[in-house]
């Protein structure tokens, strides 16, 4: 049993999710959230930003056309990243009057996406350095020049004071029941932080004002939708440990999926079950939308999905049977997506078509039902789990095998449980899918999550389906999966930084890509 106070990932926060608008869930939702809590620190009301990315980090080349900006500017007007009007927030922002200003300038960080921004209106300015940790998870790390830790899995309470720290810590805690309450210092400010499951009252906030000496009180609103809370406990965290787990209980792999996350969230089987279901309806919506037919001016690929429909209606296409239901929803769903339709990162916005895609092909091809598809995508949750916890969803850190590579060993798992197999053929599925993805680059053309994406969602289905055929007939992965995602991690280190998503390296720097990306920048002009 693990039990610590660390913070576990959750199938909702970091698997599958966040649904959400845009070409990437590192840089677009990401950008949204931390715009949010950017938003609340100020009290709603921002008259300056000033945004500094790190010149070796990935959005100094992909923060406009990887919608970074969009949703950071989104978040900062307040929408949220299903907003429709997302697209037009660059126009939206300048309409209310908040002046933003752009720099590539060297930053002290490790991580390629770090965002650092000095947020000012007329009665204060606040700095703010976040990350974008993968999936469309982040982490603010810094405020005021004061290091934090803030995931938006909480309601956070900043209460600015200028001295008499004891006696203020010692009234919070007689006097507010929370998950933590710590006094941080910076060099120029010090604020207690609160973490709780909701803000403290109005009546608490007077009484404190009125008993301190306090400058200011902040409450930033959770942005995941699963909380944390303290004391959290979960039955497992890796493969190894939920196969032992389940010895004795012969639970699927589903239910090994709702076991856990019944425990990360507090929540009850029923809810656990009922959010996938709405998952998979927004998905289903997506493909629809996608079959119908979708525009959009900055975009490389034309409406393609309706072609291979035609096709294959026709019989004009080779028999691949399940297969090619499986390449068709993949293309209609990397369509809605890069129409900015309404998508579910599964695990990214990036590889949103290949998870989903194979498994709701495959259980229309198979006269399947919703149950089934929901139950799939459970056990697709539980594998996502044991890839976030020991390795990372973010192309920038890991390559594409982390995106793609991440969701084809998702959906090998949730084939194999679509069709009624055993919870360790569901599992050596998922080892032998990543073991074929090993090393995948990430060197999006033009700087759009389109091309190579598409291909390569539809090579992870593709592989997700091989390897679930494989392990249903009882092949042997030879490696336990967990050793399989340690060694993901370690080969996504090892990939050069311009092969991570940095628009450097790759099919990104052909002769062919520059001149589409110098064709979109005139058209968009």
């Amino acid at each position: 049993m693990s039990n610590s106070t660390q913070t576990y990932p959750s199938i909702f926060n970091d698997v599958i999710g966040p649904v959400m608008r845009g070409p990437s869930s590192s840089h677009c939702a990401a950008a949204v959230r931390i715009g949010k809590m950017v938003r609340d620190l100020m009290d709603g009301e921002i008259k300056d930003v000033l945004i500094e990315f790190d010149p070796d980090g990935s959005l100094a080349t992909t923060h406009v056309s990887q919608g970074s900006e969009m949703g950071l500017f989104g978040g900062l007007l307040g929408w949220d990243a299903t907003d429709s009007r997302l697209a037009d927030s660059p126009k939206a922002i300048q309409e209310a009057g908040i002046n933003v200003k752009t720099v590539i300038t060297p930053l002290d960080t490790d991580h390629p996406n770090t965002y650092k921004m000095t947020v000012t209106n007329s009665r204060e300015t606040h700095t703010i350095t976040a990350l974008s940790t993968g999936g469309g998870i982040i982490e603010v790390i810094e405020i005021d020049g004061t290091k934090v830790s803030m995931a938006g899995d909480y309601y956070e309470t900043l209460i600015y004071f200028k001295s008499d720290k004891d006696r203020l810590l010692v009234h919070l805690n007689e006097k507010i029941s929370a998950d933590e309450i710590r006094i941080l210092h910076g060099e120029v400010t010090q604020f207690v932080e609160i973490k709780s499951q909701g803000f403290i009252d109005q009546e608490t906030i007077s009484e404190l004002h009125s008993k301190f000496d306090i400058q200011s009180i902040k409450q930033i609103r959770p942005v995941l939708p699963i909380l944390s809370f303290q004391g959290m406990e979960v039955p497992f965290i890796t493969c190894s440990e939920m196969m032992a787990y389940n010895h004795n209980k012969n639970l699927d792999l589903w239910e090994l999926a709702v076991h856990y996350e019944c425990s990360r969230g507090a929540i009850t089987n029923a809810q656990v079950t009922q959010k996938m279901a709405d998952v998979i309806d927004i998905m289903q919506n997506a493909i629809h939308e996608g079959l119908a037919g979708t525009e959009y001016a900055d975009r490389i690929l034309g409406y393609q999905s309706g072609k291979f429909q035609a096709q294959m209606e026709n019989r004009r296409l080779i028999d691949g049977g399940v297969l090619n239901q499986i390449i068709l929803y993949t293309t209609a769903l990397m369509e809605s997506k890069s129409a900015m339709g309404l998508i579910v990162a599964a695990p990214t916005a990036g590889a949103c078509g290949g998870l989903p895609g194979a498994c709701i092909g495959a259980a229309s091809a198979l006269g399947l039902s919703k149950d089934n598809m929901t139950r799939a995508m459970l056990a697709a949750g539980i594998i996502g789990v044991f890839i976030a916890d020991q390795a990372t969803f973010a192309a920038e850190v890991g390559g594409c095998q982390a995106e793609c590579g991440a969701g084809s060993g998702m959906a090998a798992a949730a084939l194999v449980t679509l069709v009624g197999g055993s919870t360790q053929q569901a599992v050596n599925a998922a080892s032998m899918a990543l073991q074929n993805t090993l090393g995948m680059i990430c060197d999006p053309v033009a700087n759009r999550v389109e091309v190579p994406c598409l291909g390569k969602n539809v090579m992870a289905a593709s592989n997700a389906l091989a390897c679930a055929n494989m392990a249903l007939a009882d092949y042997d992965p030879v490696i336990p999966l967990d050793e399989v995602i340690q060694t993901m991690d370690k080969v996504g280190k090892m990939l050069p930084s311009a092969l991570r998503c940095t628009a450097l390296g790759g099919l990104s720097i052909t002769k062919t890509s520059k001149e589409i990306e110098k064709r979109l920048a005139k058209k968009n002009d």
